[in-house]
């Protein structure tokens, strides 16, 4: 397992390497400088105990320090410190200062299929309370707001965001485990690449310590808004992108795109995806200003449930739904079998009137979910092994866009994997409105084969 911030309590015995956006100087450590990140919280946020509600709040804050994964911290003022015992022991960072550590009275069970106790805590499906939330109660120099906020273990108590804005239709708010990994306008801004010279773009990053590999369908949707800007006025018809090296989440992408032909109606661009020097993936996109239909047909949507009919799924990121049809999709290698097909509903709460970042949010979800369908029809075997027990990636997606996209309506997935063997899976997918007009058609190829005997993965490459 990875060092766990100071904030366990324990002064940690490790050094990190800090980037300094606003230096501050510890009071721990005089002279270090060091960062501490904040941001109000934009969503109701709640931490359970149990079944029992121990704080709610609007207006939490977001705090991240380097190389940690972020904590959410309440007002003192929305927790239930009648619910706490203060046992005068203290917690020192050397980042934050020093403060107080609370136990949760008693025990309470842990909830079902959603949160697992370290297993030091375990005990008969009982978590131990102790050190379930600390306060800064004297703050380092320049954190003073820390003062009257608290946080509690996100890994013994279950805090969530209820993601929804005001006004919104109560069917589409949804809850989220915090921590999250950021909000749709953290992953929009990823999409949205800069222009860097004649024909070349760059992606900005979000720091990630956990498993920081850039998915495949996130290279060929950043690689349809380049093609999308440098081609003003056209749309991408088609594109083929192929990765044969992975690609770091906390290094920027440059994309480099060849103009291999141009004319009154179509283009077609070459792009190449490089990292630090090496070339991670390379691709071709086709371009159209489009024409009057001639004919027209398209395949209809098989039967399915509707997206207020179907099971939201957490995958951490707030400001986008996705729900499950049937609830086929749950990571997890002992669910039941199932035929090998999975249909998502997807969509985003904001998006900038941009037809390029629309189109680059369809395809950023191509990666997502085919291998798991490929996966379902094989009872004991999921994602949750992937990068642990077998290797799982995506090598190639072809895309193909039939008109153009809103990703802040709802869009239907449907993922069918028509072959698995030889260690690899090919999924052949359709995209649909809620109305069920074909919006989109794409293929995925991907690994699926066992890792060679002694090998070890480190966690952090994990799902």
């Amino acid at each position: 397992m990875a060092p766990r911030s100071c904030e366990n309590g324990r002064v940690p015995q490790w050094s990190i390497t800090l980037r300094i956006v606003q230096p501050v100087t510890s009071a721990a450590e005089p002279g270090v400088e060091s960062v501490v990140e904040h941001s109000p919280c934009s969503y109701r946020a709640r931490a359970w105990w149990g079944d029992r509600l121990v704080a709610e709040s609007v207006a939490a804050v977001r705090v991240r320090e380097p190389g940690q994964a972020p904590t959410l911290y309440f007002p003192r003022a929305d927790v239930r410190f009648d619910m706490l015992q203060d046992e005068g022991r203290r917690v020192t960072c050397p980042v934050k200062g020093s403060g107080e550590l609370w136990t949760l009275d008693g025990k309470a069970a842990a909830p079902v299929a959603e949160w697992h106790a370290p297993e030091e805590d375990a005990d008969d499906g009982l978590v131990d309370g102790r050190d379930a939330l600390w306060t800064f109660t004297e703050p380092a120099p320049g954190l003073d707001w820390l003062a009257d906020l608290a946080a509690f273990d996100h890994d013994r108590v279950r805090v969530e965001l209820v993601d929804t804005v005001a006004g919104e239709d109560p069917r589409d708010a949804t809850i989220k485990r915090f921590p999250t990994w950021g909000d749709a306008a953290d992953l929009i801004d990823i999409m949205d690449l800069r222009a860097a010279g004649e024909g070349r773009y760059v992606s900005v990053i979000r720091p990630n310590p956990g498993r920081a590999v850039v998915e495949a369908s996130q290279i060929l949707g950043q690689a349809v808004v380049a093609a999308m800007r440098h081609a003003g006025g056209r749309r991408v018809v088609s594109a083929h992108l192929v990765v044969y090296r992975v690609a770091d989440a906390n290094l920027p992408l440059e994309f480099e795109l060849e103009e291999l032909s141009s004319g009154r109606t179509f283009s077609t661009l070459g792009v190449q995806v490089n990292q630090a020097g090496k070339r991670r993936a390379s691709g071709t996109l086709f371009l159209d200003v489009t024409a009057p239909d001639v004919v027209r047909h398209e395949a209809p949507p098989p039967p399915a449930a509707g997206p207020y009919d179907s099971e939201p799924y957490d995958m951490s990121v707030t400001g986008r739904d996705l729900r499950m049809v049937d609830a086929a999709y749950n990571n997890d290698s002992a669910a039941p079998v199932g035929p090998p097909v999975i249909d998502t509903w997807l969509r985003f709460r904001d998006v900038p009137a941009d037809p390029a970042l629309h189109a680059g949010l369809l395809a950023q979800f191509t990666g997502h979910i085919s291998i798991a369908a490929a996966l379902r029809p094989h009872a004991g075997i999921g994602q949750d092994q992937a990068h642990r027990t077998l290797s799982m990636g995506i090598n190639a997606i072809s895309l193909s866009l039939h008109a153009d996209i809103r990703a802040d309506r709802w869009l239907r997935y449907h993922h069918h994997s028509t072959f698995a063997g030889d260690g690899m899976t090919h999924s052949e997918c359709r995209v649909y409105t809620e109305d069920g007009a074909l919006v989109a058609s794409f293929s995925v190829d991907a690994t699926a084969r066992g890792i060679a005997a002694g090998r070890r993965l480190d966690d952090r490459t994990a799902i």
